[in-house]
């Protein structure tokens, strides 16, 4: 077990090697009443159940959950549950789970406890951590939300040996951004014949606290975990969501370090390893040649957009964020080219 220290608006752990079934009874223990998010499929295949404190809702699926409508179905349950302001919620779930519970907990009673027991890998190294709760709108991926931050996340290893290899993929991706904005010790890691997962999310939950805890409100240092996301979440509704977030980001990633190469002179033999340890894991690396107007579209409501100006993370070498400001259109579309199909 490895606990790992976040400060934030208040300051909490992240505990590594934690059976899920000690964590709920560790928060039901703490809290008169709890309210447990989770999507039906994790509910049936842990066999969740209400108790004398605990409340369940069942979620659905990936990013589906992430909007205003399933929001107001928690609101109810918590009302219809009794959720005062000493209560908890619960995200048990991927990425997106942990998202919307803790967004429904920064806004129910104007704020209330919420713990993460993220069951994903990406969910375990990046969404559960961090305190970005929100949701998604017609106008692009998570545009609305707060930064409020969990209780203590609880992450169990064990749920990674019934993930599909898809979704295992897709949380590497999240991992190997680790690897080229901090930690490059991750990127031989992930090169070995047998992944050490423990020691993987550990060192990767390590960066992520280590920036939000010198940056929780992104006033410039926390943009670097944005690494690959900026034309990532571009593709990511561009694709209907259809792409899980990770394979988004990895495309994302590839096109960063090309960026990164035609301004930041980031080595060919960096941009080259980009797509030499994605592929491993079958991680899409080209995105459609005919999307680049509509992506160029949802570009434009980044968050990162200031003053309408266009503003990407990269690297100019492994381990060395660098801001790329104000970066034009067509150097965009041409940068582009290398990554459509």
């Amino acid at each position: 077990m490895r606990l790992i220290k976040v400060k934030a608006e208040h300051n909490y752990e992240v505990e590594i090697g934690v059976r899920y079934s000690s964590a709920i009874k560790q928060i039901c223990s703490s809290h008169n009443k709890v309210l447990l998010l989770a999507p039906v499929s994790l509910i049936k295949q842990y066999k969740l159940k209400e108790s004398k404190n605990l409340f369940l809702l069942s979620t659905p699926n990936g990013e589906s959950q992430k909007n205003s409508k399933f929001l107001e179905l928690i609101w109810k349950k918590a009302a219809s549950a009794g959720i005062e302001r000493t209560d908890a919620i619960i995200g048990f779930g991927g990425g997106a789970t942990t998202d919307v519970a803790g967004f429904a907990a920064a806004t129910w009673l104007r704020g209330i406890n919420w713990y993460a027991i993220p069951t994903s890998l990406a969910g375990m190294v990046d969404a559960g951590i961090g305190g970005k709760t929100g949701i998604n709108s017609a106008a692009g991926k998570n545009l609305i939300g707060s930064f409020y931050s969990p209780k203590k996340v609880f992450i169990d290893p064990d749920f990674l040996d019934s993930l599909p290899k898809r979704d295992i993929s897709a949380g590497m991706a999240e991992v190997i951004k680790c690897g080229f904005i901090s930690d490059y010790k991750i990127l031989n890691l992930v090169q070995d014949d047998f992944l050490d997962y423990p020691q993987l999310i550990s060192r990767a939950v390590k960066v992520k606290a280590d920036v939000v805890s010198k940056d929780f409100k992104e006033s410039k240092l926390r943009e670097i975990l944005n690494y690959g996301h900026t034309l990532g979440h571009a593709i990511e509704k561009d694709s209907k969501y259809k792409l899980r977030h990770g394979e988004a980001v990895s495309i994302g990633m590839v096109f960063a370090a090309e960026l990164s190469k035609e301004l930041a002179d980031l080595s060919q033999d960096a941009v080259s390893l980009h797509r030499e340890l994605l592929a491993n894991f079958n991680l899409p690396l080209t995105y459609g040649k005919n999307r680049w107007n509509s992506l160029s579209v949802l570009l434009m409501q980044d968050k990162k957009v200031k003053q309408s100006r266009l503003r990407f993370i990269g690297i100019n070498r492994i381990g060395k964020p660098v801001w790329l400001e104000d970066v034009s259109l067509s150097t965009l579309a041409k940068v582009y080219e290398r990554i459509s199909k």
